[in-house]
């Protein structure tokens, strides 16, 4: 008899989750098959099946267990089930008497009538960010209608659902159900850390704006050759995550953070980046983002936020960070003073790309326009500081060549500053 214990998942760590099993009491297992879903205070994780054989749970779905308690025992002694055995067999047998079985299944689809489209779509048919926010606001997503491709739900379908709900039939009163949910260990380590963060820093908020159209021209006239030659879509993050790299750089109090009477400074930018998963904010980390290419920042963040939205991301993958970046306009805020992500020193806000008016060399010229709120720690960060970072990132951001080299490519072929 085998014991499955709850293993160490970080040093600060002492209980987790059990969230759900995968399998049933008494069932035969194969051995590193997914037995059941766990959640610490910063990740979700599997218990695997060390060896194979008929399972015996310990713990409940919903209970809180201890590190080094037994979640289940496994006996590798039992036999495989029958059927189990059979299984290859029949599969080895199955080629020989394919095409009688294809020509039957053809005759039979031909004498069927064609299959009626199913008319509600399930959230795997939700694009990444309309299922962000129906995971965030609590939208049934059955009673939405996607108009995307293959009938997928995306954004907008999302955001008139919350503006039009449905209205009931007469005079019909809604019901009065309370739905009582447990907090999650990561939605009450968010909601400490963020009381913590307030309570704890001398927090401001500065504001800038960003004219988007020089990187949403190279986004329109590159998007096609960037995804045919580096597999994945040129979005905004590398761009906003180049240029605070840079940044902060320049500005190391930015990218430090204080430990009692003392401040440490660090030499490298591991970026947090700010995602809405199913089961609440995550704050997953790309390392040195200061040596990655704008395709390898791309490739970080896309991968960063599906393990994020599959809760697969491990607590090394969201601890260690020095400076993050939210997006909030996925969302289509506008403007927010987004809090700091302790114990760094400050956020970056991004928000809504919005067609605004703008005074262009004396003339008023529609421009696409987002403002940027830096958050930071007074404490180790002083205004002058905070503005200039700002208005660095802005001007990287508006100057996408300046992201090469950090300055006008033009001065430095001609050697000045």
């Amino acid at each position: 008899m085998i014991n499955i214990k709850i293993p160490a998942v970080g040093e600060s760590i002492t209980e987790v989750t059990l969230v759900k099993w995968m399998v049933n009491d008494g069932d035969y297992v194969v051995r590193d098959q997914v037995l059941c879903e766990m959640e610490s205070e910063k990740a979700t994780f599997e218990l695997n099946a060390e060896q194979s054989g008929i399972i015996h749970t310990k713990g409940k779905a919903g209970e809180n267990l201890k590190i080094g308690d037994i979640a289940c025992t496994i006996d590798e002694t039992a036999a495989a089930p029958e059927k189990a055995a059979d299984a290859p067999k029949a599969d080895v047998k199955a080629p020989k008497e394919a095409p009688k079985a294809a020509a039957s299944q053809q005759v039979a689809a031909s004498q069927q009538p064609a299959p009626v489209a199913e008319t509600k779509v399930s959230p795997a048919k939700a694009t990444p960010v309309a299922q962000a926010i129906i995971t965030d606001k609590h939208v049934d997503s059955n009673g939405i209608k996607g108009t995307g491709s293959l009938g997928r739900i995306v954004k907008n379908d999302v955001l008139e659902a919350l503006a039009k709900p449905s209205a009931k039939a007469g005079n019909e009163a809604t019901a009065r159900n309370e739905n009582v949910q447990k907090m999650s260990n990561l939605r009450k380590t968010v909601a400490r850390r963020l009381v913590e963060a307030k309570n704890s820093t001398a927090m401001l908020t500065t504001f800038n704006e960003v004219d988007m159209t020089r990187i949403m021209d190279v986004r329109k006239q590159y998007k096609d050759k960037f995804k045919e030659t580096h597999g994945i879509n040129l979005g905004f993050m590398s761009f906003f995550a180049k240029a605070c790299s840079i940044a902060l750089t320049e500005w190391p109090s930015i990218n430090a953070y204080l430990d009692s009477d003392t401040i440490i400074f660090h030499e490298y930018c591991d970026i947090s980046i700010a995602v809405s998963a199913p089961k609440g904010l995550v704050v997953p980390v790309i390392r040195n983002a200061e040596s990655l290419s704008i395709a390898e920042l791309e490739q970080a963040v896309a991968a960063l936020a599906q393990k994020a939205r599959d809760n697969k991301l491990t607590p090394d993958e969201m601890s260690g960070g020095t400076f993050t970046i939210t997006n909030g306009g996925v969302f289509g805020s506008l403007m927010s003073t987004p809090i700091i992500n302790i114990p760094q020193s400050a956020i970056l806000g991004m928000h809504k790309i919005q067609d605004r008016p703008m005074a262009i060399n004396g003339k008023v010229e529609i421009r696409p326009m987002m403002y940027l709120a830096l958050s930071y720690d007074h404490r180790i960060v002083d205004g002058r500081e905070s503005v200039s970072f700002l208005v660095r990132v802005k001007e990287l951001l508006e100057n996408p060549d300046f992201l090469i080299l950090g300055y006008d490519p033009v001065k430095a072929l001609l050697g000045i500053k």
